[in-house]
């Protein structure tokens, strides 16, 4: 990342940046306070800013944010390969496959040993059909699938193919499974703890998450909102 102050000119080129997504903000969230940021900071009245793959409020971790030109890089950055590390609770689930909604099922889990863990990682690598949960923000004739799921509305989603390039777990604090994941564009970990609490003969649900990179980007590079802040000019200078 860059160690001097940023301009209005290098914003405006474009910049790829990298932020550690803070635990309880949207993506959306992030990428607005960092246009406003810029705006007030350059004294420019717009300024092109978007993200590079969304995470979901309840995830931390890599969020990467371009800038002007290289908002057109966002689809090309989006498709890389992607890493997460996280835990999945196993013996509950929930209707959102995470913490958002509340536990709705308990199952046993006294029947799990270690060998049936390392099994079961095995079963999800490579190419998978998973289908994404209902608590997401993917449309399906025209509205957000969480917009079905709020209103108790049933609606059958389409299960897709994903690529799960690496998969492994450690189980010192079970029924907590401790795991990372290298995945492709599209996987939902959220669906994958659902379905690997099935393998099990049990229930899983995801207690948290981080993404640590994207492609060659990685998140110990990443700045939080703080940091960036720093690297920003302090102008009195009214909006150009």
């Amino acid at each position: 990342m860059k160690n001097n102050l940023f301009t209005a000119e290098d914003f405006k080129e474009g910049q790829i940046l990298l932020f550690d997504k803070p635990l309880g903000w949207t993506s959306f969230q992030l990428v607005n306070k960092v246009r406003w940021l810029i705006r007030k900071s350059c004294g420019i009245k717009k300024i092109k800013v978007g993200h590079a793959g969304t995470l979901d409020p309840l995830a931390s971790g890599l969020l990467i944010i371009c800038t002007g030109k290289f908002t057109k890089r966002i689809i090309e950055l989006q498709g890389q390969e992607k890493e997460y590390t996280g835990t999945f609770t196993l013996g509950s689930t929930t209707p959102s496959y995470d913490l958002e909604t509340e536990i709705d099922q308990t199952f046993p889990t006294d029947h799990i040993s270690k060998d049936d863990l390392q099994k079961a990682t095995e079963k999800f690598k490579g190419e998978i059909e998973q289908i994404p949960p209902v608590f997401s923000a993917l449309k399906k004739d025209g509205k957000r699938l969480y917009e079905y799921a709020r209103k108790g509305e049933e609606v059958k989603i389409q299960s897709r193919k994903v690529n799960i390039n690496g998969f492994e777990v450690e189980t010192k604090d079970f029924p907590l499974v401790n795991f990372r994941v290298v995945c492709s564009k599209g996987t939902y970990i959220r669906s994958l703890a659902q379905d690997f609490g099935q393998e099990l003969n049990s229930g899983a649900h995801l207690s948290a998450l981080k993404r640590t990179r994207i492609g060659g980007y990685k998140v110990g590079k990443s700045l939080d909102i703080e940091s960036f802040e720093k690297l920003l000019p302090s102008r009195e200078n009214k909006p150009a």
